[in-house]
């Protein structure tokens, strides 16, 4: 008999991504054919992976479900349920408001949604996934939830309190991963560098990352999503004596004016962010710093985005985003402050921190130029073959175009080596 095929659709950050690959897999091994993020109309029941942390996330998540929704009111599919984020934290309005979705799931209920679609769940698969990123590079979640109370974040909220994953399973799940080809890991948490301390009294961040790298297969390690209150250093000298472990972190800073951070809760001050950069680039002097700025938080004066403007200017991040501050509600600034800074401001701020990142990311790509890297291909796109440094994270950092002849037997997910003789903001070109 033909299977009855599924359609998972996952919105929202790479932790829902993982979220919908473990949930891909039991289905899989329970008899249904699953197709991710498809148009495939004979895919008569649809599964959608929300988020609801920021207003425009919200608003695609309820965009799609409303898509899909009336896709099943024409007849065109059979079923339509929602999980995530979303769900988790609107179930009760959205049972209301959207009736014609056949069952809302939040994000720990993977058993009861399996079980809805009649697949009995099996425990000895929890640590296998089907994933649904290119096959040279996998998202690897090793813990869950937050425990930090930023006053603007809605994740704990939605998440729960951190909870590491136990080390011997993220090995396991690992090696199952590099046995299916993946040769790039990324790291990925609410918050990595807090991982181990609920089950070991201790980080063991640096631990794990040191066993990963033993893994056969394995050839890059990145690390997303390190908070910067009480970073264990120890983890910068084993990126440094490391062949593995790119030189790379993704840590979102938010700010620097002691007063926003003070009001944003983020228990750090603007001396101690200083020195932990200043340690960062002192430990492995060619690291890749990531970070995230928000700006229009309540209680941000001109004086306090000043002062963030000066602090992109002079530490110059190699990669950066840029958020404003929406209110959401049940946190801290939507309990405590009012939000009181025009939309138009905050856009003004976001855009002036932008243009000046723009022409840092210029700069910085200009010294590339005669250089040679080792990169990872990613995917060929006319005449290009498109790859990235250790020093770039898929979906998020630039890339690296070049153009290799029949003869050098290009193929996605091996690594070469480019020498770089043009540089864009956002992009370098180069020669094999």
């Amino acid at each position: 008999m033909r299977k009855q095929k599924i359609n998972i659709v996952t919105l929202g950050c790479s932790k829902n991504v993982v979220d919908s690959e473990y949930l891909m897999n039991q289905l899989s091994v329970g008899g249904w054919e699953v197709v991710h993020d498809s148009n495939d109309p004979s895919a008569k029941v649809v599964v959608i992976n929300t988020c609801g942390f920021i207003g425009d996330a919200k608003e695609e998540s309820i965009d799609t479900i409303l898509r899909f929704c009336q896709a099943k009111e024409e007849g065109l599919i059979d079923r339509v349920y929602v999980m995530g984020c979303l769900s988790q934290r609107y179930k009760s309005e959205l049972e209301t408001e959207i009736t014609s979705v056949d069952g809302y799931y939040g994000v720990s209920d993977l058993i009861d949604i399996v079980s809805e679609l009649n697949v009995s769940y099996r425990p000895d698969l929890e640590n296998r996934r089907l994933i649904t990123t290119p096959n040279h590079y996998a998202y690897l979640k090793i813990s869950e939830g937050c425990n930090w109370g930023c006053s603007y974040c809605a994740i704990p909220g939605i998440r729960g309190k951190h909870q590491s994953r136990k080390f011997e399973d993220i090995i396991d799940e690992a090696k199952s991963l590099a046995s299916q080809g993946v040769k790039e890991l990324l790291v990925i948490a609410q918050d990595t560098t807090y991982y181990g301390f609920d089950l070991y009294g201790e980080r063991r961040v640096a631990e794990l990352l040191t066993e990963l790298e033993k893994i056969d297969g394995i050839e890059w390690i990145r690390l997303h999503y390190a908070y910067p209150t009480n970073f264990p250093t120890e983890l910068l000298a084993v990126m440094a004596s490391s062949s593995k472990i790119c030189h790379y972190i993704d840590i979102p800073f938010q700010h620097i004016s002691n007063n926003v951070l003070s009001k944003m809760r983020r228990g750090i001050s603007k001396e101690e962010t200083m020195t932990l950069i200043n340690s960062m680039r002192a430990i492995v002097p060619d690291i890749a710093i990531r970070t995230t700025l928000l700006v229009g938080h309540p209680g941000e004066t001109d004086v306090d985005f000043s002062e963030l403007v000066e602090f992109v200017r002079a530490v110059k991040f190699d990669r950066l985003g840029v958020f404003t501050y929406s209110e959401e509600e049940g946190t801290y600034a939507a309990n405590y402050f009012a939000d009181e800074i025009p939309a138009e401001v905050k856009e003004q701020r976001m855009e002036e921190i932008m243009t000046l990142q723009s022409i840092i990311s210029a700069q910085k790509n200009e010294d590339k130029v005669g250089k040679t890297f080792k990169v990872i291909v990613d995917r060929q796109e006319g005449e290009y073959w498109v790859g990235r440094t250790e020093f770039d994270s898929p979906e998020v950092d630039q890339e690296v175009l070049f153009v290799a002849s029949e003869k050098a037997n290009i193929q996605v997910g091996n690594f070469v080596s480019v020498t770089i003789n043009r540089a864009e903001e956002y992009d370098l070109y180069g020669t094999i």
